[in-house]
């Protein structure tokens, strides 16, 4: 669904923004998510659904798990407003991807067995 209003609220909260960043070019699950932002699976969960709603992700499941990733026609917009915005954010921005790379580092011992499709796909162009 594309509509603004939705769209505006996926990006109007501080956590969904984290998600959406951490999500644009690499898929994760949300136990995933929930070590790297360090919150409670059922909160991290509640945003990724506000986020999945505005049509803003697409998903792979991969046996009892799902995968989220920013879908291909939200890329370029997305990443233009992390740029216009990227200042304000900087530090947070950082610490999530230092805690991403740490946390994909521990996917092959962990539970999560990784996504097989959305993996494979190259990131858009900005």
């Amino acid at each position: 669904m594309k509509n603004i209003v939705t769209f505006s609220k996926a990006l109007a909260d501080p956590t969904r923004w984290r998600i959406i960043r951490l999500v644009m070019d690499q898929a994760l699950c949300v136990c995933e998510l929930a070590d790297i932002l360090e919150m409670p699976q059922s909160s991290v969960s509640s945003h990724v659904q506000i986020i999945r709603k505005a049509g803003l992700l697409e998903s792979e499941k991969c046996e009892k798990w799902t995968y989220f990733q920013i879908d291909g026609d939200y890329r370029k917009i997305i990443r233009s407003l992390a740029k216009f915005f990227s200042d304000s954010d900087n530090l947070i921005s950082q610490t999530d991807t230092v805690r991403s790379i740490q946390r994909l580092a521990q996917r092959e011992t962990s539970c999560c067995p990784g996504p097989k499709t959305l993996t494979l796909r190259k990131p858009a162009k900005a």
